[in-house]
């Protein structure tokens, strides 16, 4: 029986194909979703994954980076006193109003980092020389996808909040959420800084460790001293993951998303099964003829199921060549498309899964396989 469903896919592959096209299209959209989920909330996180530091400390409570309140620079010391402390250097954040380039007002971020070469913010993204350049008084760099944006080139200049920047360099896997952001020095963020209340206090101040391993060991003691007014502390991860759920499940914004990924799931599945079925019905005669001959209904069963697996299988093998292919062109085209192993592995049981309730779907059709059929 197990050769049986292979050889019937060999020899009427043309009855299968409007499934494994069902399959791969439903495959590919999920794969594609998943990588546009990841790509476009994992710029929330951009700030985080794109940095070196192990530990972040920032105000309690806070449930994504963007949401950050001025803490103490006290808690500097603190974090020194730890003996797996190896690094620490603030991170300012400030809300900005972006003018110039014949632009009628653009939200940016101004996000204000130690420009040195072994700083840790945006350690994965700016290049020791391009960091360089941000010690220039009032000198910003952006993404290459927001110049168009901004209304800027490189050695352009606009303001801030009322203060003029210069835009010294382009980098990529700058792109953040909800608006633009824009990376400047310390001394130049401060200046940009037009709450007085921070009175140029850190939003958050960044670590690296001796050894990254001890980081959540580490953050669970800083978290038991109180002495240092309040304070939170993160791993990188865990933060990272933080701000990703908070954007996904708690701001509304992937409620749309989640809906129509089980409505592509749904679609998928009914057209497949029904795709499925038609090819069932038509070999319903040769299916008769092996009841007829002693096939139990229920071997008959185990065809159809081992048959829907094949053609999940097919449909997967397509999605991912196509689907390696558009996201390949859409990071070409700066779209930002995130896919790690988890969630691809996650979209193979998906379609897997799919299949597998088509192919019970279609079962109904063996109803048919009377060997009386075989009078008519």
């Amino acid at each position: 029986m197990v050769s049986l469903a292979r050889k019937t896919l060999l020899y009427e592959w043309r009855r299968f194909l409007p499934a494994v096209l069902a399959v791969g299209f439903a495959g590919l959209l999920q794969l594609l979703q998943a990588a546009l989920v990841l790509g476009i909330f994992g710029g929330a996180a951009v700030y985080i994954t794109g940095s070196s530091a192990d530990l972040w400390v920032g105000y309690p409570g806070t449930q994504s980076v963007d949401q950050g309140r001025a803490i103490s620079p006290d808690v500097a010391s603190l974090l020194y006193m730890n003996p797996e402390v190896e690094r620490v250097e603030p991170f300012l954040w400030v809300d900005g109003d972006w003018r110039g380039g014949g632009t009628g007002g653009v939200s940016v971020f101004v996000s204000g980092i130690d420009p040195g070469p072994n700083g840790l913010m945006f350690a994965h993204a700016l290049a020791p020389n391009l960091r360089a350049r941000l010690r220039e008084p009032d000198a910003v760099i952006v993404d290459r996808a927001d110049l168009s944006k901004l209304g800027v080139g490189i050695g352009g200049s606009a303001s801030i909040n009322g203060h003029r920047v210069l835009v010294v360099g382009v980098a990529s896997g700058l792109r953040a959420l909800g608006g633009v952001n824009v990376v400047a020095s310390l001394d130049t963020a401060r200046r940009l800084d037009n709450d007085p209340s921070d009175a140029g206090r850190p939003t958050y101040l960044v670590a690296r460790l001796h050894d990254p391993a001890q980081a959540a060991k580490v953050a669970q003691t800083l978290n038991g001293n109180h002495g240092f007014g309040p304070y939170r502390v993160w791993t990188a991860q865990r933060f990272a993951r933080r701000t990703m759920l908070f954007w996904l499940f708690d701001t509304g914004a992937g409620a749309g998303v989640l809906f129509l990924a089980g409505i592509v799931f749904l679609v998928g599945a009914v057209i497949t099964s029904q795709a499925l079925a038609a090819a069932v019905v038509g070999s319903i005669r040769e299916y008769a003829t092996l009841n007829a001959l002693g096939v139990g209904v229920r071997a008959l069963r185990w065809v159809i199921l081992e048959e829907a697996l094949w053609v999940g299988a097919l449909g997967l093998g397509g999605a991912a060549l196509l689907g390696g292919v558009l996201i390949a062109l859409a990071r070409r085209e700066d779209v930002p498309v995130v896919l790690n192993a988890p969630v691809t592995l996650a979209c193979v049981i998906l379609v897997l899964a799919l299949a597998l309730v088509s192919g019970l779907g279609s079962m109904r059709s063996l109803r048919r396989a009377d060997p009386a059929t075989l009078l008519r």
